[in-house]
């Protein structure tokens, strides 16, 4: 009988699973607090005068800061531990959901330091939020490469996918609940007591993390068993997978790796898809439809339920191929590219947007659907490929590339919006930046299968 089917013979318990969902809901609050801005966004339009240019500004700040972060990020989760790490980048990130409320505090600030150093001022609400922002982007920086690290030390390979997924799957639904709590919260206290509230969330979740969380090899909660079930294939092609041997690595030693490469330019094309929905959609509703902060509940509550289907579904989707004799990557990149086709349908928005707007709500949920279900496998690839000590480091390296993509698709949406609605063009703006979407994961995936054909595990580092 194999090592595999001795452990399931013998019960080998479900406490990684507390794990999974200690990291759903960790997720859950990050998309929480980083969609309160969007979501408010037409009223703080009007209340501070900013253009499409400058809300893609502010959110260019939370991107850029992000992406440079995840970089650092990656690498310090590694060198600290996936516990401290977490503990550090909720309680930054929470501080950060925080400081929104006092923008205008810390714009007045800035601006005055600028004019001291005679540097030109710039709009205190901008400088504010810009700020507030990028402490955000700080803290949330540690989420993913964490969580990633986090499933790697507690699910076998098999199970990674499918892990990733459910606790990606809290992404969704943040982005489900900020829209339901976020208008209730703001017509009730304004909207600097909005983000003071969802803020202080993440303190909450910081207590159970603490309690419940510790290395598989010290988690007194986990059987020897479910232990031996998470280790049983560490040996993969004659290579041991260890947690830490002790032998340090470098980013240039990361960079040498094909591998490396495929995972950061398959996030450089796609994060800033997901961007786009999560920043822009309530400003598209506002400006096709004419739609209230108050009406955009229930479509995208619709929306970003569908996204948890796709989350879940396409972590569960390489197990299929894995089960019928593929290696984990190589079943990856098959369901890779099924997810990597269902974009596509985005490309209708607006030519059938004139029938309701529930028809681009539909298709953008599809195609945010399938996004989720392809992050939940392009992260997964990396624990797949190299060993658990350098998983953090090598996400961090993808992130700070998906951050960067999605800088210049805020950048390029916000300018298409102003030079087309300046026209009275902006379905053709929105039209531009759709067919974008659409595309990228099949251009993604054909980069990333040309630069790794074959399921190759790192075993130098």
């Amino acid at each position: 009988m194999s090592t595999h089917a001795q452990v399931h013979a013998t019960g080998i318990g479900k406490y990684r699973w507390t794990i999974c969902a200690l990291l759903f809901f960790a997720t859950t609050i990050n998309y929480l607090d980083r969609q309160v801005l969007s979501l408010l966004a037409p009223d703080l339009s009007k209340e501070f005068g900013w253009t499409n240019s400058d809300y893609a500004n502010i959110t260019a700040a939370f991107q850029f800061v992000y992406a440079i972060s995840m970089l650092f990020a990656g690498r310090f989760i590694d060198k600290i531990g996936t516990k401290k790490a977490f503990i550090l980048a909720i309680t930054v990130w929470s501080l950060g959901a925080i400081m929104h409320a006092y923008a205008i505090f810390f714009g007045e600030a800035i601006n005055s330091i600028a004019t001291a150093l005679g540097l030109a001022a710039v709009p205190v609400s901008i400088a504010g939020f810009m700020i507030s922002r990028a402490v955000l982007a700080l803290g949330e920086a540690g989420n993913f490469p964490a969580a990633i690290k986090a499933t790697a030390e507690y699910f076998p390979k098999k199970e990674r996918s499918f892990a990733t997924g459910i606790f990606n799957s809290g992404a969704n639904i943040g982005a489900v609940l900020a829209p339901i709590a976020v208008p209730l919260i703001a017509a009730a206290w304004g909207w600097q007591a909005t983000f003071i509230i969802v803020g202080a969330v993440g303190f909450i979740w910081l207590g159970a993390w603490m309690f419940f969380y510790d290395k598989p090899e010290q988690q007194k909660r986990l059987s020897a068993e479910e232990l031996a079930y998470i280790n049983y294939d560490q040996i993969t092609d004659g290579v041991v997978e260890q947690s830490d041997d002790g032998k340090k690595f470098s980013w240039f030693q990361l960079l040498a790796y094909r591998q490396t490469w495929a995972f950061a330019f398959g996030k450089f094309m796609t994060d800033g898809v997901w961007w786009f929905f999560l920043f822009w959609l309530p400003k598209y509703l506002a400006a096709q439809y004419g739609m209230k902060t108050t009406e955009f509940v229930v479509p995208l509550a619709v929306l970003y339920s569908m996204t948890m289907v796709g989350s879940i579904g396409g972590g569960w989707l390489p197990t299929y191929f894995i089960n019928r004799g593929d290696a984990p990557y190589d079943g990856r990149m098959k369901a890779m590219l099924m997810i990597a086709v269902l974009p596509l349908v985005v490309l209708l928005a607006q030519p059938l947007g004139y029938l309701s707007f529930w028809v681009p709500v539909i298709l953008i949920g599809i195609g945010a659907s399938a996004h989720q279900a392809w992050s939940a496998n392009i992260f997964t690839t990396v624990s797949d490929m190299f060993p658990k000590k350098a998983v953090a480091s090598v996400v961090g390296i993808g992130g700070m590339a998906g951050g960067l993509g999605g800088v210049l698709i805020t950048k390029l949406g916000g300018w298409l919006f102003d030079y087309y609605g300046n026209q009275g063009q902006l379905q053709t703006g929105y039209t531009v930046m759709f067919a974008i979407c659409a595309l990228a994961y099949l251009v993604a995936w054909s980069v990333m299968k040309t630069l790794v054909p074959k399921y190759k595990v790192i075993s130098d580092l």
